[in-house]
């Protein structure tokens, strides 16, 4: 298995081949006007649980481990008070997700499911479906009795192939994955896929091989469905990323409001921190530049597409962590 100290990246910002590119907010290597990204409307607010984890994968872009704790855990309390601001603003059911680290190794983590719920939204909950997940086992067999398809648990599957899937997360981790999915399946959980796409395959080749799969163990995921089989781009950290400028908007045929930023934020607590704070997405979380304040209030301003990850996953990959 690959530890973190192996990984590619480093806490927030990965090495590139150009370290030159996305330094300034504003400007790119070039001299053009770096494109950025308005809150059009919040849709979903990730909670990042923590960095721990029960594994160490070989590409993970927030390096999550069982020895990273440098995104403590999310508290109760901590959640609690981005549900009252979204209460209190008048904004509505959305979507509330919660990533990690594996996010059921919070050990506040079913209560935060517990309230998301309890305030109206809609639930996303992205695992590997390993031992954290089912030592809660009883609890969250209790509440998919209740909440019927507000919850969704989002495994992660690397791969169509087991040994793809292990050479990413460790051997044996296809069998212990498929143990949790299996459990889900049976106490009848609404269950999404998150998996790659290799650089060699084609969209559609991939979804007909993860839908074999899925009839083979009977699974409820219909393949071909890009919210309930979620196919990320592979993420490269060394490769020479192009910046975004204002006029790729044109060029690509796409829109700022596509991107993951136009509707989403997600929230955190350093390790040390006095409290939690809310950052531009997903993919960003150490990054100081993605940082935009203590309440989502604070963080409806501009996202400046200032990191590689931006290009790579969003801009050019076309990919959303949200379902």
């Amino acid at each position: 298995m690959t530890m973190a100290a192996a990984s590619p990246f480093v806490t927030g910002r990965p090495r590139t081949l150009s370290p030159q590119k996305f330094v300034d907010p504003a400007w790119t290597l070039d001299g053009s006007r770096r494109a950025g990204v308005a809150l059009e409307r919040l849709e979903t607010l990730w909670f990042n649980t923590g960095t721990l984890c029960n594994i160490a994968c070989a590409n993970c872009y927030i390096d999550s481990s069982p020895t990273n704790d440098a995104l403590a855990y999310l508290t109760r309390a901590d959640a609690r008070a981005y549900l009252d601001e979204i209460a209190a603003e008048g904004l509505g059911s959305i979507e509330i997700g919660f990533t990690g680290g594996e996010p059921f190794m919070n050990p506040d983590i079913l209560l935060m499911i517990e309230d998301a719920l309890a305030s109206g939204h809609r639930v996303l909950v992205l695992t590997n479906a390993m031992r954290p997940m089912m030592r809660w086992d009883q609890r969250l067999a209790r509440l998919a009795e209740n909440v019927g398809d507000r919850l969704t648990l989002r495994v992660s599957l690397d791969h169509h192939t087991q040994a793809i899937h292990d050479a990413e997360r460790g051997e044996g981790a296809w069998d212990k994955a498929w143990e949790g999915l299996r459990w889900l399946r049976d106490h009848g959980f609404r269950l999404a896929i998150a998996g790659r796409r290799l650089a060699h395959e084609d969209e559609a080749s991939a979804r007909a091989a993860f839908g074999t799969v899925f009839a083979g163990e009977r699974l409820p995921v219909e393949a071909a469905s890009p919210a309930a089989l979620v196919l990320f781009p592979e993420m490269e950290p060394a490769a020479d990323v192009p910046e975004i400028t204002e006029a790729c908007w044109g060029i690509l045929h796409k829109s700022p409001t596509e991107m993951m930023c136009a509707s989403s934020r997600m929230v955190v607590r350093r390790r040390g921190a006095p409290q939690a704070v809310v950052v531009a997405c997903t993919l960003t979380p150490y990054d100081p530049g993605f940082e935009m304040g203590r309440t989502l209030a604070e963080a409806s301003g501009r996202v400046s597409l200032n990191h590689p990850f931006c290009a790579q996953f969003c801009v050019l990959g076309g990919a959303s962590c949200s379902a």
